[in-house]
């Protein structure tokens, strides 16, 4: 199938499962699936006839339609389904003249576009949920596997104190089960079918009802089947002014390319040249330069940032769509055709991207060792203010290692051992790092403890 968008400039989700859940085609596809879908579900109140419901479902499946002649010819509504209904319409008479009456009975555009874009936001959210769980458990298995492994503790860029790597794999994880139980959330409950007609009162669908012979419908009957042949929830209300569903995605999408975000952003840091505590996993190609051949970029955190530092933007636009006037909006929905759509793409893509990149992540803990003792011992400060508090008092005993820390020419152990106050102290004890990573042990036990519960593993 070929794809309109090829994403030459959109590297995140180019290639990837997103791609193809929301290029033009699928879009094409999902609308013609939801006027499908609006036959059979009228043919099961007996309100046309099933063999013309048919016709159109066959002819729906067919396709055949020239996606980009649809979408130029979208111009002069100013929506594609305005030009999608008699393209399809002339599809379905030239197979059934008769059955060709009943395309598109009642309905309006929005109806079919936003029916079609939860149809997508369903199967991206699908492709989503899939990529963060091999995520989580690819992270389950670092931080249970580095659950003791030494590492410096960073604050605003410096040493902190001493913690572990699977404390920070431990992080990682629990971000990334909360964007799964919030990816969850919205696929279960938040996916509405779209059916309100003209106006959102079902005007037309309960009139042609009457003229079926069925004086005691009013279209609300509709709304069932039809979310149901859809395969989604059914709305209370129409909801062409009440864009929840579309502002709920862009939080969702938001918040697990932010979690992502965090994972790939330390990662990017961790594998800096000067740090290389982790490498990202290797592949033909891959983070190679046009200039530098040494060079071994770390490409994956890079496209997975890129799609965190998007979404938010994208988001805040299907935020403010909610702003709708009247009973349709001139301009708000159209809004969010296209921030939806790069939101699902980036989301998607960021999140096929970290999977690799969780699985295939290498660790350093020689690195980690090496890069923790930088400091001679000053990484565990903290523990010496502790120690001497009881004798100095809090406030000398932080005086007297922060001067410790900063004298020139020695080395901050050098300096401690040099010191009166500290004369009847285990240095040695005191000044090893891997005795002072406080509870990183236990907290990662809890997180893997959620994951296990999580997943039921």
């Amino acid at each position: 199938m070929s794809r309109t968008d090829s994403g030459l400039l959109a590297p995140t989700w180019a290639g990837t499962p997103a791609e193809a859940a929301t290029c033009d085609e699928a879009w094409l596809s999902a609308m013609l699936e939801v006027e499908a879908a609006l036959a059979r579900s009228q043919a099961r109140l007996c309100l046309i006839p099933a063999a013309h419901a048919l016709v159109i479902t066959k002819a729906a499946e067919a396709g055949g339609l020239d996606v980009v002649a649809l979408a130029r010819a979208a111009r002069a509504a100013a929506n594609p389904v305005v030009a999608l209904v008699p393209a399809f319409t002339a599809l379905v008479a030239a197979v059934d003249p008769e059955a060709a009456e009943y395309v598109h009975r009642g309905s309006t555009s929005q109806d079919v576009l936003d029916s079609a874009a939860m149809l997508i936001a369903r199967r991206v959210l699908a492709q989503i949920d899939g990529d963060l769980s091999r995520v989580a458990a690819a992270l389950a298995a670092t931080a249970e596997e580095h659950r003791d492994t030494l590492v410096a503790g960073r604050t605003l860029a410096q040493h902190a104190v001493p913690t572990t790597f699977g404390l920070k794999a431990a992080t990682w994880l629990q971000l990334v089960l909360d964007a799964l139980a919030k990816v969850r959330s919205v696929a279960c409950a938040g996916l509405p079918a779209s059916l309100g007609g003209a106006a959102g009162t079902l005007a037309a669908y309960g009139e042609f009802a009457r003229q079926a012979g069925h004086p005691d419908l009013d279209g609300c009957e509709l709304i069932a089947p039809f979310a149901e042949e859809l395969g989604l929830a059914e709305p209370v209300l129409p909801w062409h002014t009440v864009r929840t569903p579309i502002a709920d995605l862009g939080a969702v999408l938001s918040f697990v390319t932010g979690a992502l975000g965090k994972f790939a952003v330390d990662v990017q840091t961790l594998s800096r040249t000067e740090i290389g505590e982790v490498t990202e996993p290797a592949a033909d190609g891959r983070g190679a330069s046009s200039a530098m051949p040494q060079k071994r970029n770390p490409v994956l955190a890079t496209l997975i940032l890129s799609a965190g530092r998007q979404v938010p933007a994208l988001s805040l636009v299907l935020a403010q769509s909610m702003i709708a006037e009247d009973e349709r909006p001139a301009g708000a929905w159209h809004t969010e055709w296209q921030a939806l759509r790069e939101a699902l793409r980036l989301a998607g893509g960021a999140a096929f991207t970290a999977a690799e990149l969780a699985e295939g992540l290498e660790v350093h803990p020689d690195r980690m060792r090496a890069n923790i003792e930088l400091t001679h011992g000053a990484v565990v400060a903290e523990r010496l203010a502790v120690a001497l508090t009881p004798e100095l008092g809090k406030a000398q005993a932080k005086a007297l290692l922060t001067k410790a820390s900063t004298t020139p020419g020695s080395t901050f152990s050098e300096v401690l051992r040099t010191l009166p106050e500290l004369a009847g102290l285990d240095l040695d004890d005191l000044l090893d790092p891997a005795r002072y990573t406080g509870a990183a042990g236990p907290l990662v036990d809890r997180a893997l403890l959620r994951y296990r519960s999580y997943t039921g593993l």
